[in-house]
């Protein structure tokens, strides 16, 4: 459509706008988890599986904010959602929207599209080769 043309000449900004915002909700679960902030009514110790996801949403959700590794990162977490969603969502129930793992299959695939797209404009993966 001719209405949307112009719109193409967007599109690296308007991925790094998908980046930072999900990278910035990505960051929350993590703090979530290591911080109680924002408090949860599940919070408790983290042993194992889950301080390791605390500490990959952490980490990981500021590399992507930043545009620093982009696709290498981007494919870990996208492995960690895929892990996340079969291993603690999918055993409650088979529809994602009942087992609590929509936000699981969401992040899941936009950080798989990440490691194929790239960071976008305002990436510090930008700079690294200038």
């Amino acid at each position: 459509m001719k209405l949307f043309d112009g719109l193409a000449r967007y599109q690296p900004q308007a991925l790094a706008a998908l980046r930072i915002m999900t990278a910035l909700q990505f960051i929350e679960h993590g703090t979530q988890k290591l911080f109680n902030f924002p408090v949860s009514d599940h919070a408790g110790a983290l042993t194992g599986l889950t301080l390791t996801a605390a500490l990959l949403e952490l980490a990981g959700g500021i590399l992507l904010a930043l545009g620093l590794l982009t696709r290498p990162v981007a494919f870990l977490l996208c492995g960690e959602m895929a892990i996340a969603y079969f291993m603690a969502h999918m055993p409650q129930g088979f529809f994602p929207v009942n087992n609590g793992g929509d936000s699981a299959i969401s992040f899941c695939f936009i950080f798989l599209y990440l490691v194929f797209a790239g960071a976008g404009a305002l990436a510090l993966d930008n700079r690294r080769g200038a």
